[in-house]
């Protein structure tokens, strides 16, 4: 890395996932998060689905770089960056897509990588050519607290925000120190375990955004477990600015045929969509099909 030679100098403007957050709070909508892994199926469906969940709602997409071994992820992730691999996608494949979408793809799009493949590649490099590509910012889940303060001034000097993760075991001091250093919105884990699809949210997760609201005024935003309507709605009344939605996604990528993935995704992202904005209405449905 050349941190020792370089004059950390992001100015104060808003960031693009600054800029989006700000934007949705003042249209009071929740910020909606799909998870996808390049090259699942194929890098070039990959690109149609970026596309797709543009057009269908999504307001940031969180785009996984597979790796062999995922350890923050359950098994549909972990089956899905298998076989984005399988296909031959590596870290240059991800960034010669976005290249490729430059123009068209106009949402922030983030990174999501493990470490090690970064500092493979070289971490500033990849920096370089990642925002060259038009990435707005980069999660990396095996990045602790205590290595993020040096990386993410890397990620900031080439116009991304490094953001950061608060998981439910987290302690308050830490909690605070994370809220305070991350940037872009910080990513609440909403559970303990990998990521998934669960049949329920845990109620501790109100409690958990509460507590990040008082300590910092970043956005935050939930991921980990969220695949239906019911949750995406509970996180809005729980005061979150947004919502991250993976593996639901991704086992819809799987499980259809590569002409039918496209559009398929595309109206789960539409519901999604749907259960974000329509608060008060989407409530009346539930009561109406219960009677």
């Amino acid at each position: 890395m050349k941190d020792n030679k370089m004059k950390i100098s992001k100015n104060e403007s808003l960031s693009k996932i600054d800029k989006k957050f700000c934007e949705l709070k003042n249209n009071k909508k929740l910020a909606l998060m799909p998870f996808i892994m390049a090259g699942d199926p194929n890098i070039e469906i990959t690109s149609e689905i970026l596309l797709k969940l543009q057009e269908n709602g999504a307001d940031l997409i969180e785009l996984g770089i597979p790796y062999s071994d995922p350890l923050a992820d359950g098994p549909v992730i972990q089956v899905a960056a298998s076989r984005a691999l399988k296909s031959g996608t590596d870290l240059r494949k991800v960034i010669k897509l976005l290249e490729s979408l430059k123009g068209k793809l106009n949402i922030p799009i983030i990174l999501f990588s493990y470490l090690n493949p970064l500092l493979c590649f070289g971490f500033e490099n990849f920096c370089e050519i990642a925002s060259n590509a038009g990435v707005s910012g980069l999660i990396v889940p095996d990045l602790p607290l205590e290595e993020a303060y040096k990386f993410s001034k890397i990620v900031s000097y080439h116009s991304m925000d490094l953001i950061l993760l608060v998981a439910p075991t987290t302690p308050f001091e830490r909690m605070k120190q994370i809220s305070n250093h991350t940037k872009g919105f910080t990513y609440l884990v909403s559970v303990t375990g990998v990521t998934g699809e669960r049949n329920k949210m845990e109620n501790r997760v109100e409690n958990l955004i509460a507590k990040l609201k008082d300590v910092n005024s970043n956005p935050i935003a939930v991921g980990f477990g969220i695949s239906t309507p019911e949750h995406v709605n509970k996180v809005r009344e729980w005061g979150a600015d947004g919502v991250i939605i993976g593996s639901a996604f991704v086992k819809r990528i799987s499980t259809l045929s590569e002409k039918d993935v496209v559009y398929h995704v595309g109206e789960f992202c539409k519901e999604m969509r749907s259960a974000a904005d329509q608060k008060d209405k989407y409530k009346d449905n539930l009561l109406t099909k219960k009677m």
